[in-house]
């Protein structure tokens, strides 16, 4: 099995803001609904996220704009496509401060 981030970026959801103890089981039965799924990976340590990777990317789109803001593993979830970058990558970007 291929690593989160080696996974197809077209069809690839980032699931954010879940619960500590969320499970794959409740992921897949969610995000299941919406077409085949490829791949499921919850973080463990630091908990929070998952990605979900479907076979096909129309699927995914279609569970980005139906299950964002909806309840799962109880917490309202954020999902959206995943962007291929991680907070590692996000901070290196940032312009740094001039202490003058």
């Amino acid at each position: 099995m291929a690593r989160y981030r080696e996974w197809d970026l077209q069809c690839k959801v980032y699931v954010g803001n879940l619960g500590s103890s969320a499970s794959k089981h409740e992921i897949e039965s969610a995000f299941g609904k919406y077409g085949p799924l490829r791949n499921v990976w919850v973080a463990r340590n630091p908990p929070g996220f998952a990605f979900v990777e479907f076979e096909d990317k129309r699927d995914a789109e279609d569970a980005v704009r139906s299950l964002d803001g909806t309840r799962c593993c109880g917490t309202r979830i954020r999902v959206e496509m995943s962007s291929g970058r991680s907070r590692r990558d996000e901070r290196t970007r940032r312009p740094r401060r001039s202490y003058r």
